[in-house]
């Protein structure tokens, strides 16, 4: 596993836990007592760090390499019912945005999110997350197709943003974002919006209009990632730490200014700690959710959404 910077305090102790334990395997020594010092220590230590993680470290999080994907979620909330779908049938198959047909249960969703890479080869493949406009066409697609069949929609938040390239920009990406937000506004089905990674910008907007809006603990959501923010505001990335406390990009924050409905708690270190625990509790969060939202008229369910949206930022001198 690697270890963040502010994890060091972590990772040494477990190496000498883990090293006092091959002790006591390997001789006669009796190794117990102090095997439960060192975890007490561990204990101690793991509470102190990640109880008051800044916003900063929760940014580190988000991105760690051992995080679960996209994917990791749908195959272990789904199991082998996954069907995915290709293509926006107009220009060709965006391979960092994925979608398709999965059950939770007995209760058919359709699944849409963004897909990281796990090695050099893989991310160059998935462009880092960073979804084109015919991937944004292909998410609208299966959206309307689950409208059409009346499947709820869940859709998982994990990109840096839209790609910015020229090629992006020549085949409309605003348009795309700006299109998908509209018709996410509309849609006569419940959808289920959850941040598992990052949350940047109209890359993450074009797929983030739900009725519930959730963020695991350690996400971010914001209209800029705190390097960006910190090369626009100082000419420098120096200043990312201070960008992220400014931008109040967190969980925590984003549920006090009443921009996400709620947050799912990660295992003590982060969803990558406990891969099977992270899976269930967004698993349970996305049914909790659709059993709240599965009643509702799509008339009720259309105008709930748009007063959602059309109160955000609305405030009193």
């Amino acid at each position: 596993m690697e270890y963040l910077e502010f994890e060091l305090p972590i990772k040494e102790l477990e190496e000498q836990l883990q090293k006092c334990k091959i002790i006591g395997e390997e001789s006669e020594v009796d190794v117990t007592e102090t095997c439960k010092q060192i975890e007490k220590k561990l204990a101690t230590a793991q509470k102190d760090i990640y109880k008051n993680l800044t916003a900063w470290q929760r940014v580190q999080l988000s991105r760690h390499p051992d995080r679960p994907y996209t994917m990791d979620h749908i195959r272990a909330i789904c199991g082998g019912t996954f069907l995915e779908l290709h293509g926006d049938r107009s220009f060709k198959d965006d391979k960092a945005m994925i979608g398709g047909l999965g059950k939770i249960g007995d209760q058919s969703f359709m699944f849409i999110g963004q897909q990281k890479g796990y090695n050099t080869k893989t991310r160059q493949y998935r462009n880092f997350g960073m979804a084109n406009p015919e991937g944004y066409r292909k998410a609208l697609r299966l959206m309307k197709s689950a409208e059409k069949f009346g499947i709820p929609i869940v859709t998982l938040l994990d990109t840096p943003g839209a790609y910015p390239g020229l090629e992006a920009e020549e085949r409309g990406q605003g348009e795309a974002i700006a299109r998908n937000i509209l018709e996410m506004t509309k849609l006569k089905v419940p959808i289920i919006t959850i941040v598992i990674g990052e949350g940047a910008s109209g890359g993450a907007l074009g797929i983030g209009v739900g009725d519930r809006v959730l963020m695991l603990e350690n996400t971010w959501y914001s209209v800029i990632s705190p390097e960006s923010c910190s090369s626009i505001l100082w000419r420098s990335w120096e200043y990312k730490e201070q960008a992220a406390e400014a931008l109040k990009l967190t969980a925590a924050d984003m549920k006090k200014l009443k921009l996400v409905d709620g947050i799912i708690r990660e295992p003590l270190g982060g969803a990558h700690r406990d891969r099977e625990k992270t899976f269930k509790l967004v698993s349970d969060a996305i049914v909790k959710n659709y059993e709240e939202l599965k009643n509702l008229s799509p008339k009720d369910l259309v105008g709930q959404r748009m007063e959602k949206y059309a109160n955000m930022g609305v405030f009193k001198d």
